[in-house]
């Protein structure tokens, strides 16, 4: 067996035509969607990621604001520097990059989001409205994780909710921007869900889970991690991992994901590359939920989720449950 290779750029450009005709649409009404940025300290890959974020949202027509801080940013100026773009009312969305300098708290950051314009979900508010299967933004990369799957099981021909429902799900990683939300977007797939992490690797368990996933999926940062032997025949493996490693054939580095790719490949239904598999979408998903915020301010769209595209369950039949 050979995996098919999802194409995430395909899919991402079909997200950025949808995302182009939104944007005209608001401005026609007075309501050009803003993002702003805020980056502290000299982080290559946080300043990269800036770039990319900033490139797509001028492509997209957004108005587009970056607030750079210095490395000896005391925590009080980095907060007050969040409360004002959450002030302005041309900003829709903020975004928070990392890592932080050590002296500025992520969660004070977090907490000092307006919650309409938090487009990653980590303010308190928005993290529990996730947990309760109510999400007002869905975090960009769980997010693009599941558009991704939803998307290729429908062109498959599959029903979607029944794949769900009669999958092992194992998801690999459990940080707060990516593992646990996709633990919550699993869920409330219905599908049955196990999450690990190093410790499942050091207990000695993480290959026996790995091996019995129907959907995996790999958020641990460590390359290579997940090799064929490790995985069921005919899996669904998504790789979220983007980890820089040298190459001793050109001597440059390269992008790898945490599996590897081709022995899996030989193993697997489908596999998503790295690069080019989750993180195309990733990128216009985070301008998707500005876009969104931007709605919510003109009164177009409520406070309640944002699912177009994502296979969710009703959550009021889950909370009932058990």
């Amino acid at each position: 067996m050979t995996a098919h290779v999802i194409d995430g750029r395909a899919y991402a450009a079909d997200l950025r035509a949808q995302l182009t005709d939104e944007v005209r649409e608001l401005v026609a009404q007075g309501a050009q969607p803003g993002l702003a940025t805020v980056i502290a300290g000299d982080s290559y890959p946080a300043h990269a990621y800036e770039r990319r974020v900033r490139r797509l949202a001028e492509q997209l027509g957004l108005r587009y604001v970056r607030e750079t801080l210095p490395a000896e940013v005391d925590e009080a100026d980095a907060v007050a520097v969040v409360g004002k773009l959450g002030a302005d009312p041309r900003v829709s969305g903020i975004l928070v990059l990392r890592p932080l300098p050590p002296q500025v708290s992520e969660a004070a950051l977090y907490r000092a989001l307006d919650p309409l314009k938090d487009i990653e979900a980590v303010h308190p508010v928005n993290a529990g409205l996730l947990a309760l299967g109510r999400p007002r933004f869905v975090p960009s990369t769980p997010a693009s994780v599941f558009h991704l799957l939803d998307r290729y099981l429908t062109e498959s021909g599959r029903d979607v909710q029944h794949v769900y429902q009669h999958s092992n799900v194992v998801l690999v990683g459990r940080s707060a921007n990516v593992g646990k939300p996709a633990i919550m977007l699993a869920m409330e797939r219905g599908a049955t869900v196990l999450s690990c992490d190093v410790h499942s690797y050091t207990a000695g368990l993480l290959y026996e889970h790995t091996s019995h996933a129907d959907i995996l999926i790999v958020a641990a940062g460590s390359p290579g991690l997940i090799h064929g032997e490790h995985v069921a025949e005919g899996v669904i493996a998504v790789d979220v991992g983007i980890n820089p490693v040298n190459d001793p054939d050109t001597g440059k580095v390269r992008l790898v994901g945490d599996l590897d790719f081709p022995s899996v490949s030989e193993r697997g239904e489908a596999i998503t590359p790295v690069p080019g598999g989750v993180g195309p979408i990733t990128d216009v998903w985070l301008l998707r939920n500005t876009i969104r915020a931007a709605r919510m301010a003109l009164g177009v769209a409520t406070a309640r989720p944002l699912l177009e595209g994502m296979a969710l369950q009703p959550a009021d039949g889950l909370l009932n449950v058990g």
